[in-house]
């Protein structure tokens, strides 16, 4: 079947043969009817089968009639990451350029009143990232009633980054009465339970059993023979990826890294060893971002280490090989990161390192994809290269030297001891240390003690030995006072108590008239003149 066979245009034809495609993929051939219809569609197919296609070209047969309204889109197409939207754009151009359609781009990392003076002018396609579309409709430069027709792409890839809860509130803005497309390249049963919210009466297309690589792609596993998530253990990762990739006779390609913090390593890694590399990840600024993607689209860069955030919807010309220098965790991720390559009946190549601890994610890719991945073997990474020997003896040293250390103290305590060694875990190396001595240390024949045995410290018999003189001397003290003592109190003793005495009525007297002369009023002149001889006289 062909394309003229699917119900489009003839400008739309035209710029389908110009882009060189003359057969439709299995999704693009069921969902294209599908969505000219009218219905609701839910598509699942593995990762580079042509989704996008499938309902790019449809919805630009649909909007070919009308206009759109200021700020009010005709269109809605969701997408979970930066790239993916960039790239849906481009097949919008690429498909569109006959007709008169317009579109904006709404991502993160761009400039917003840019963005702002595109809705104001009014667009039929908008293409957006939830996080910036709800960024922008909080305010009041977007409506959203007029949207007729919602994709939700990667579906999959959303609920995994956490979008879920935004594109519940984005649906719940956009009028009921729509024409909903729903596309995942793997269908778990939260992505289900999505579906049949938003989803009326769909139409349910699925091509391949979801979560299953192409027959396409060559695959391939490489066993390091280190464990962990040491140094040595990445220094033996880079080398055994420089010797696949001066192997590989490649073209182009992409190695992915779990962490963003090995991306810089990776690369900084290759680009001292001459290849031509660029780096992905989240943290670059999106006008980087864009540029290292456009730089290898182009060719001038062969080879790009990023993170997942390139994983889903890049679609690269005649990809030749993906490289996973690390094992991905989720086993969904291993079918998008080799679906980079392969694409469009391309042949393909995907090789995963992987140490004994990545053994579970191994086997949970086994179970997702249907089959083990097929180990390999390259030169130079075999057990008997030289190359390899320093890297896997880096871990080696320190158990060699605690174990000659062990070695040595056994056979010098043996020297020093008649008797047979304790536990050392019972050993207390601090009281060593400082010198104090240890019940184990005694050649003697092992007696149970009781209370404290021989080994009373001396402050406590000094302590001993001194009590019976604090009780005698406690005895004695009452003696030395003579009793009788008081009796044989002299005159001169009693006449300077009752002088102390009476100072002390004196003195409560002055107190009580102080007293009393705060509260009466002054005398007079003549009161305090008068005298006992002055009163005779009169």
């Amino acid at each position: 079947m062909s394309f003229d066979n699917l119900g489009l245009g003839e400008e739309l034809l035209k710029a389908v043969a110009e882009a060189g495609y003359s057969t439709p993929t299995p999704i693009q051939e069921k969902a294209i009817p599908i969505v000219l219809m009218g219905r609701d569609v839910l598509g699942c197919a593995q990762t580079g089968t042509g989704k996008t296609a499938s309902f790019t070209l449809p919805m630009i047969e649909i909007l070919a009639s009308g206009q759109a309204k200021a700020r009010m889109p005709r269109s809605l197409i969701l997408e979970p990451t930066r790239e993916l939207a960039a790239q849906v754009a481009e097949n919008f151009e690429k498909y569109g350029k006959h007709h008169r359609l317009s579109m904006a781009l709404l991502i993160g990392g761009t400039s917003m009143a840019d963005q702002t003076a595109a809705l104001d002018k009014g667009v039929d396609v908008l293409i957006a990232t939830p996080g910036r579309l709800l960024d922008l409709f909080e305010r009041g430069g977007l409506l959203l009633n007029d949207v007729r027709t919602l994709v939700i792409d990667e579906a999959d890839r959303m609920l995994d980054m956490g979008f879920i809860p935004d594109v519940e509130r984005i649906v719940s803005l956009i009028p009921k009465i729509r024409q909903t497309l729903f596309f995942s390249a793997t269908m778990p049963p939260a992505i289900r339970k999505l579906a049949d919210a938003f989803l009326m009466n769909p139409k349910e297309i699925t091509v391949a059993r979801p979560a299953t690589t192409a027959d396409t792609v060559t695959q391939g596993l490489l066993m390091m023979k280190n464990s962990g998530m040491g140094s040595h253990v990445q220094k033996e990762k880079r080398e055994a990826l420089r010797r696949l990739l001066q192997a590989e006779n490649f073209k182009n390609a992409i190695i992915f890294c779990n962490r963003k913090r090995d991306v810089g390593v990776v690369y900084r890694s290759l680009e001292r060893h001459g290849f031509n590399v660029g780096q992905l990840h989240g943290d670059m600024v999106q006008s980087a971002r864009m540029e290292v993607l456009s730089k290898f689209k182009n060719g001038n860069v062969d080879i790009l280490v990023c993170s997942d955030v390139a994983a889903r919807g890049l679609d690269i010309k005649e990809m030749s090989h993906v490289f996973n220098f690390d094992v991905p965790t989720h086993a969904e991720d291993y079918v998008h990161r080799i679906g980079r390559t392969g694409r469009a009946g391309n042949k393909g190549t995907a090789y995963t390192l992987a140490t004994r601890d990545d053994a579970k994610y191994l086997d949970a890719i086994a179970r997702t994809i249907g089959k083990p991945i097929p180990p390999i073997n390259v030169d130079g990474t075999s057990n008997d290269g030289k190359k390899d020997a320093p890297a896997a003896s880096e871990d080696k040293p320190k158990p060699d030297r605690n174990r000659d250390r062990g070695n040595k103290r056994d056979r010098d305590n043996s020297e020093k001891r008649s008797t047979p060694q304790r536990d050392e875990k019972s050993e207390k190396p601090r009281r060593d240390k400082k010198g104090r001595r240890r019940r184990d240390d005694d050649d003697g024949p092992d007696v149970p003690v009781k209370g404290l045995g021989d080994h009373v410290p001396a402050f406590l018999m000094r302590s001993s030995t001194a009590e019976p003189e604090k009780k005698t001397s406690a005895k004695k003290a009452p003696v030395k006072k003579k009793a009788p003592a008081k009796k044989k109190e002299t005159a001169k003793a009693v006449k300077d108590e009752a002088k102390e005495e009476k100072p002390k009525k004196t003195t409560r007297r002055r107190t009580t008239t102080k007293k009393k002369a705060k509260d009466d009023p002054l005398p007079d002149a003549s009161e305090t003149i008068a005298t006992p001889e002055a009163v005779n006289e009169a």
